[in-house]
């Protein structure tokens, strides 16, 4: 029952990922959530956010922001890391941000990667929408207290999730990383 919100991968951080090699293997689009994914919540876009986007960019990636967030929060971070489309009040894990991202990228199910750090907005979103969904951890232990309550359903999820996979024997299984 809880395999539903189980991640397709896990990272340590959206910026530990090999994207080099997920575009070897096709993918060609990557919705991002902003807050704790990114960036601390509310906070800019920082260098390393920035340099992250000018990276994607020059791999060849179509990227776009998907977040449960206002317009002015998540349309200044798509400004100022500039590579990068945006969607907001999304209403994840609704499938329709996903689906719309896709849409605006030219991309589909097989080749869109979604990396966010909740599992039952982002990651259970991004499975729904038939998108390969990688958990990141959260980037800043400050959160929202709506957050906080569900950060303490996930451990029981994640629990289960690390059991299963110890004994399927992957480990955690982990995203490749550079």
């Amino acid at each position: 029952m809880l395999e539903i919100f189980y991640p397709d991968l896990t990272a340590d951080s959206a910026y530990a990922i090999d994207y080099e090699g997920y575009f070897r293997d096709g993918y060609r689009g990557l919705i991002y959530d902003v807050d704790n994914t990114l960036v601390p919540h509310g906070a800019p876009a920082d260098p390393p956010a920035k340099a992250l986007f000018e990276r994607l960019h020059r791999i060849g990636y179509s990227v776009t922001l998907l977040s449960n967030n206002q317009e002015e929060r998540v349309k200044s971070f798509a400004r100022d890391v500039r590579y990068a489309d945006y969607i907001y009040k999304a209403a994840k894990p609704s499938v329709k941000g996903y689906r719309e991202a896709m849409r605006r990228m030219g991309t589909d199910e097989a080749h869109t990667l979604f990396v966010g750090d909740q599992l039952f907005t982002d990651v259970w979103g991004a499975k729904r929408a038939g998108i390969l969904g990688i958990l990141v951890r959260p980037i800043h232990p400050k959160e929202e207290i709506q957050i906080v309550f569900k950060r303490q359903l996930e451990k029981i999820v994640l629990y289960f999730y690390k059991r299963k996979q110890n004994k399927e024997g992957c480990h955690g299984r982990s995203i490749r990383s550079n």
